[in-house]
């Protein structure tokens, strides 16, 4: 089957956990029976993460063929439970790193090299590779930063000029925030739909809604956001505040986030134990699956273990990384 390609993107606000909900969406697809792998997109001119100040861009994690990268791969590894590579990360540097080398090795014939086409060219080019080097059924893209900067705008530009060569294999995911103000007591929409809004600016339509907010989402408001987002009333997913990250592929689950992924690419849930038997790809499963999923019973009882440890564990960390102006990283 021909690879599918899922861009996720951030609204209203950064760090409202796009990189665990890409993780959680692969490990869904995962229990289906598809191979998945994920690729993070840095919007900076910093060639790897291994530079960076890590009050400036979180923690570094370094891959089994030792790349400097984002926190989130290793999200993405422990979700997937697979070893990623340098193929799996890319940085605005990289990219412009490796069009400039190759203009200076006359590689591009002559002509002029320009921003667009070319820089969102090798974005698509290297999201190929780590296709092709992993074998994957299904790509998941993390896109970097918030929509509407500007950072981000030529690899929004990319993921559209794929979908236009390829309509039928990519998915547009978008994670946005509802926040609740103190004083109204109220979840607003508004800000997820001037995030949609910015989105179709960059002529993308996002497929999905992710809501992401410190309570469920109710009917009225996903209502709202189907309305004024022009997406579908089940398409639109409750993402609330939890107590562990590892619960979330199971609350995805549960508003059946993984099956609606399936439908737009018309597949059908698979059995996972069949891949490596049969090699081309796994066998379909006969019967739609529902509920918590085919195969996370194992990750459930993964949850079970986190929420029912009884003896208290001391952890000593050294930490360079502490405060940011007037604020203390707690998380840190």
């Amino acid at each position: 089957m021909p690879t599918r390609f899922i861009f996720v993107a951030g609204g209203v606000m950064s760090g409202i956990g796009k990189g665990v909900a890409v993780a959680s969406i692969g490990r869904i697809l995962k229990s289906k029976g598809f191979g998945v792998t994920a690729v993070k997109i840095d919007p900076y001119i910093n060639v790897d993460a291994g530079t960076m100040n890590p009050i400036e861009h979180g923690e570094i994690f370094v891959t089994e063929d030792g790349d400097e990268c984002d926190q989130d791969v290793g999200n993405y590894e422990r979700f997937l439970d697979e070893n990623l590579s340098r193929a799996n990360y890319i940085t605005t540097g990289r990219v412009y790193q490796a069009v400039i080398n190759r203009e200076r090795n006359l590689e591009y014939g002559g002509r002029c090299v320009e921003v667009v086409p070319d820089i969102p060219n090798e974005v698509i080019s290297r999201i190929k590779k780590a296709a092709k080097k992993t074998q994957a059924d299904f790509v998941l893209i993390e896109i970097g930063g918030t929509v509407g900067e500007y950072q981000n705008l030529l690899f929004l530009e990319a993921a559209r000029m794929i979908h236009l060569r390829e309509p039928k294999n990519v998915l547009f995911i978008l994670v946005s925030y509802l926040p609740i103000p103190e004083k109204i007591g109220e979840m607003k929409t508004k800000p997820t739909q001037t995030a949609v809004r910015l989105l179709n600016e960059a002529g993308i339509q996002p497929d999905i809604i992710l809501g992401r907010s410190k309570v469920p989402l109710d009917a009225p408001r996903k209502r709202k956001i189907s309305i004024f987002c022009n997406v579908q009333k089940e398409d639109v997913i409750s993402a609330p505040d939890i107590e562990s990250i590892y619960e979330i592929p199971i609350n995805f689950e549960k508003e059946n986030l993984g099956n609606r992924i399936l439908k737009k690419f018309d597949l059908r849930a698979k059995k996972p134990s069949t891949r490596a038997k049969h090699g081309a790809g796994p066998v379909p499963y006969r019967n739609e699956v529902s509920g918590t999923g085919q195969n996370l019973k194992d990750w459930e009882a993964l949850i079970k273990t986190i929420k029912n440890t009884k003896k208290p564990v001391k952890i000593g960390i050294v930490g360079k990384y502490f405060e940011t102006g007037s604020f203390t990283l707690m998380d840190s």
